[in-house]
């Protein structure tokens, strides 16, 4: 690497010409296909099937012509088949909390990690915080790669971590006073849920020093967005990853808050067509595929996340010139099929926060009724509302009726329940309940 780029300000690299991140994207590309090549049966099988071998990887536009890899490859391997150095150099493992089947496994070498705190510490820094910030974590530790990935990249940073975890509410909003929290990280719906509780306990968010949350492990859409903020006060920046690239890290959102930076030096993005899988260029919808450039432990070449999104290729306000992809408010995972409509939950999420008198809270219910697939929603609305006059209830059901089906296509049973009435997450909300005939 160029003496140009090794200071101590690692954001630099987001800022880098766009020839000299190509040429190291296309070094780094070459190193991992060769070293998973050489360690990882899969890869080494698929690649041979097709004929290639790594010298054929010349250009960056020759990833094309590698083997995808998906979910199940983890599961079918696990727990090790996709490791490409022996245990002795394996320092962490994580694994997904999975409700079917096995966990996914993933594993670190000790450079794996420095990057993982590279990056995290780079993410926070493009939403403007520094080593004078407290950060609370509110994400799950352990197992799960949202707690440890954004601890460590606090502590990078230099700042101060609060390392609460999910749970205890209560306690959460206490700390955030006492200790002047300046920023929290969890996932969206759980600060929902402390927004509420806080309020609950006469204490308005609004008045407290927190002025970012860093928001990921879910979907979440620009609706929900503008509802933290209004109730809040503060600027609430979508955060991406996964614990089979790295974990939280992949991508973040500057204060431009206008798609998500990707860390380009070590994850390599491309748009496919989720059907053909063909490459599409920056700007078109499609499914993103993931490419980690310098995680050797677990190399993931054209990892398909199944998460749908776009590149944006045109400059940021920011100034940083590493692409970034639109808002994730969708998984092809997520999706549900209702008498041959897709249906993503974000759309009716889009639908309930675009009502007023609603709350952040709901169900999608999936039902069967006379052999026909329907959809029942549930969603809170506020006390005013709900102790309103009959007439007004209607005519709320009414609007939100009209706006789901608007967007989704389908007629829908929408029901209006009480405050405090659907269960709270304090991790990954499940929104989706299916109770449809198999």
């Amino acid at each position: 690497m160029s003496s140009q780029y090794l200071n101590d300000d690692l954001s630099a690299l987001d800022y880098v010409q766009k020839d000299y991140l190509r040429g190291l994207q296309l070094e780094r590309l070459r190193k991992m296909v060769q070293h998973a090549y050489d360690h990882v049966e899969l890869f080494n099988s698929r690649m041979k099937e097709r004929n290639l071998v790594p010298a054929d990887v010349k250009s960056l536009g020759d990833i094309a012509k590698l083997p995808f890899m998906v979910k199940a490859d983890l599961r079918d391997t696990y727990p090790f088949g996709l490791f490409a150095v022996p245990m002795s150099e394996v320092v962490r493992l994580h694994a997904s909390s999975g409700t079917t089947g096995k966990p996914i496994v993933v594993g670190y070498t000790r450079s794996d990690l420095e990057v993982w705190m590279e990056v995290v510490k780079r993410a926070f820094a493009s939403c403007g915080l520094t080593r004078d910030d407290v950060i609370q974590v509110s994400y799950g530790y352990g197992l799960f790669t949202g707690g440890l990935g954004a601890h460590y990249g606090a502590e990078a940073l230099g700042a101060t971590v609060v390392p609460t975890s999910g749970g205890n509410t209560q306690r959460q909003i206490m700390l955030m006073r006492d200790f002047g929290t300046t920023a929290v990280c969890c996932t969206p719906s759980y600060f929902n849920f402390m927004i509420e509780q806080a309020l609950a306990q006469g204490i308005d968010m609004r008045d407290l020093p927190i002025k970012a949350g860093i928001f990921g492990a879910e979907p979440w859409t620009e609706e929900m967005r503008k509802r933290i903020e209004a109730a809040s006060g503060i600027k609430a920046y979508d955060i991406y990853g996964l614990s089979e690239i790295i974990g939280p890290g992949v991508a973040i959102e500057c204060g431009c808050q206008q798609g998500m930076h990707v860390f380009e030096d070590h994850f390599y993005p491309e748009i496919i067509n989720p059907e053909t899988g063909e490459v599409l260029p920056d700007g078109e919808t499609g499914e993103l595929v993931l490419t980690t450039l310098s995680k050797y432990a677990m190399p993931m070449i054209r990892y398909r996340t199944r998460d749908i999104t776009k590149i944006i290729a045109e400059p940021c306000e920011c100034g940083r010139t590493i692409r970034r992809i639109a808002r994730i408010s969708s998984r092809s995972d997520d999706m549900f099929i209702i008498r041959g409509v897709n249906v993503f939950p974000s759309q009716i999420e889009t639908a309930i926060l675009s009502v007023d008198g609603t709350m952040p809270h709901y169900n999608i219910i999936l039902y069967t009724e006379n052999g026909l697939d329907n959809i029942e929603v549930d969603v809170e609305i506020n006390e005013e509302l709900f102790s309103d006059k009959v007439r007004s209830m209607e005519a709320l059901q009414h609007r939100l009726t009209s706006a789901i089906e608007g967007l989704i296509g389908l007629r829908v049973r929408v029901k209006l329940v009480a405050p405090n009435t659907i269960q709270r997450s304090e991790g990954k909300a499940r929104r989706v309940i299916d109770h449809r005939e198999r």
